[in-house]
């Protein structure tokens, strides 16, 4: 086979990729949006199938020939073609290693998983979740050993989501974090603290979507390629660059709730629909990293979307949308409220200062999980027991504790790290940002133009093309947490008048 033709047939079998992923992301998509609550069994038959069917593809003799002749030849091939055939390389050697009925199995446990885990956090019923998360750490633990069997099983997990990162680095991570946030967040427990009440008053659900539109609107999301739904837990999920899906979830009694879930899924949506149009259909597509991933959610959802320029522009809509509620409150009362310093039980409505120590809590129980150092039964006793020591709060219940979360449902140990890394990331790219032109003087006229032309030349367009730590380095130069403590505590000593 001549190499032209081998390059259509490795086209060809990315295009069928898509297509079972494409398959599987409807499914799931449905599941958690609009489908009946007892419809789990027939779509755990579906995806099982599904997943079988793209393992066998990507493990098919003829698959593997391809890719490892085309590998053979990598240095005779250009950058994009080179960077695919690495990426798949890599992705065919892992499913090999994985048998297959054991890779259908694991397919219909999350999905089976998803169903058990939502009904158990509505119940507050930890009891009925457990076996099935003892179930899913079981094979995590073992995925882990197919993934990169020379790596410590959670360090192999890690690299799943952000690969090149281990526990010793992520150690430092946290522990650098910790020793800068706590004594910030004790400083502020000890100052009088700023009024949101009016951020609980009744929001009718109707505005509020009125009010999520027009978000989108000013984030710069083309509605024609980005749609918007609810679900319990908010996720963004993408197919191609030219169709993405956010979701929310309304709070009626919480309107900063959808509208920050809204910012932040919204930057998710950016970076999927900022990746340039040559990657699509092909494994370079999607974000490189869920740590660069985080670092744009988070970059709208707080460090535009929490700032006194972006309050500020957006403000008078607010009132127009909330009249009855915010009528009497000023821009700078709402800006100060969505950036109150308050430990709490829930880390998707935590405040930015706060944010990190959750999924420090989650980091923890994780490491212990995928070591077998501490068994799922156990995990709501730990969870309390940290959220004491690191948040100051006591944990009344397993809904507002460890079943808060969707991610352990789905099967994703190792991915919490990511948010903090993001939150890091994003603090020094705005760092990076601020000596090229004004950041916040666009955002106090409501333009985000600039911003999202930064992120897309800088992290966006290259999907897959670069490296998780080239993207950062492109992005950040050499990473160093300190910014991201310099930025909460220049903030946050402002506004508490520390």
């Amino acid at each position: 086979m001549e190499q032209n033709e081998k390059l259509r047939a490795l086209e060809t079998l990315q295009k069928k990729l898509y297509a079972y992923n494409c398959a599987s992301n409807s499914l799931y998509l449905d599941a958690v949006t609009v489908a009946p609550k007892n419809t789990a069994e027939g779509r755990g038959v579906a995806l099982s199938i599904l997943a079988g069917e793209l393992q066998k593809l990507m493990t098919a003799p003829e698959t593997l020939a391809l890719v490892e002749e085309l590998y053979a030849r990598r240095e005779t091939l250009d950058t994009l073609h080179r960077r695919e055939v690495e990426e798949l390389r890599r992705s065919c050697r892992q499913l090999t290693r994985i048998p297959a009925e054991e890779y259908m199995a694991y397919s219909e446990l999350t999905n089976r998983a998803s169903d058990v885990w939502h009904k158990a956090k509505e119940e507050n019923d930890f009891a009925s979740f457990c076996p099935i998360l003892q179930e899913l750490v079981e094979y995590n633990r073992k995925f882990a050993g197919y993934y990169d069997a020379e790596k410590a099983p959670y360090d192999a997990l890690l690299n799943e989501y952000e690969r090149g990162v281990d526990t010793q680095q992520l150690d430092v991570f946290f522990d650098t974090l910790r020793k800068g946030l706590v004594p910030l967040i004790r400083a502020i427990g000890e100052k009088p603290q700023i009024d949101d009440s009016f951020l609980h008053l009744e929001y009718p659900v109707e505005q509020q979507k009125v009010f999520a539109d027009y978000l989108m609107e000013v984030m710069g999301l083309d509605r024609g390629h980005c749609g918007l739904g609810e679900t319990e837990h908010p996720f963004t999920l993408e197919f191609n660059n030219k169709d993405v899906r956010i979701t929310t979830n309304y709070d009626l009694h919480n309107v900063a709730s959808s509208m920050y879930s809204v910012l932040h899924e919204g930057g998710h949506a950016l970076y999927e629909l900022g990746i340039r149009d040559d990657l699509q259909y092909t494994c370079l597509t999607g974000g490189v990293s869920m740590g660069v991933h985080e670092s744009q959610s988070r970059f709208y959802e707080n460090l535009i979307g929490r700032s006194r320029a972006f309050i500020g522009a957006i403000y008078p809509k607010v009132q127009e949308f909330f009249p009855a509620q915010l009528g009497n409150v000023t821009a700078e009362q709402f800006y100060r409220a969505v950036n109150k310093v308050e430990p709490s039980l829930i880390r998707t409505e935590s405040d930015e200062l706060t944010y990190c120590l959750h999924v420090m809590v989650r980091y923890e129980i994780e490491k212990q999980l995928i070591a077998g150092t501490l068994t799922a039964k156990e995990v709501p006793a730990v969870w309390a027991e940290l959220y004491k020591e690191y948040l100051g709060v006591e944990v009344p219940n397993d809904r507002e504790g460890c079943l808060q979360d969707s991610h352990w449902s789905g099967g994703s140990f190792g991915y919490f790290p990511s948010y903090a890394l993001g939150n890091a990331y994003g603090a020094q790219m705005l760092h990076n940002m601020e000596q090229e032109f004004d950041v916040y003087g666009g955002v106090a006229h409501g333009d985000l133009s600039a911003v999202t032309g930064w992120l897309r030349e800088k992290v966006h367009q290259y999907g897959h093309l670069l490296e998780p730590a080239e993207v950062v380095r492109n992005a950040c130069g050499t990473f160093d947490a300190h910014y991201y403590l310099d930025y909460l505590t220049k903030k946050y000593t402002e506004l508490y008048n520390l």
